[in-house]
């Protein structure tokens, strides 16, 4: 598979984002700025892309409660439930800076998946929600470009 595309894909996986898809790209000996590239893309396209969806999501989830697969409904539930105690105390205290914040701090179950579902949940305005997703993306993968460099040690 194409370097470019490998890294575009795995900067749209949950929790993996562009900030790891970074790591891999750069670990693998991908060229920088085709890596930079590729993972810049894939947080542009899920920031534009996942406020869009989630009401939808919503929609399967509940269709799929009726149906043999509501432990996935289910899980998502629980998902949305911890999003809600994570996100919450940033967003209501700093409205954008806030989910800003909590996107780009580059840990598992923070990032641009989360950041959105955390936006639909507490109701952030569309504009604000994408420039706070693609901004803490954008700074989520700045802050690991640095270790995945070797820049410090």
């Amino acid at each position: 598979m194409n370097n470019f595309i490998q890294v575009f894909l795995l900067s749209l996986v949950p929790t993996f984002e562009g900030r790891y898809a970074i790591v891999y790209g750069i670990g693998c000996g991908y060229p920088l700025w085709e890596t930079l590239l590729a993972a810049f893309l894939g947080v542009l396209t899920l920031s534009l892309l996942l406020p869009a969806l989630l009401p939808y999501i919503d929609r399967l989830m509940l269709w799929l409660e009726k149906t043999p697969l509501r432990k996935i409904a289910h899980l998502y539930l629980y998902y949305v439930e911890r999003v809600r105690k994570k996100a919450h105390p940033y967003v209501e205290k700093w409205g954008f800076w806030g989910l800003f914040i909590f996107v780009a701090i580059p840990l598992p179950g923070t990032g641009v998946w989360t950041g959105a579902l955390a936006a639909y949940i507490l109701a952030v305005d569309g504009r604000r929600t994408f420039l706070a997703l693609l901004l803490g993306g954008l700074f989520s993968m700045a802050i690991t470009l640095g270790p995945a460099l070797g820049l410090f040690g």
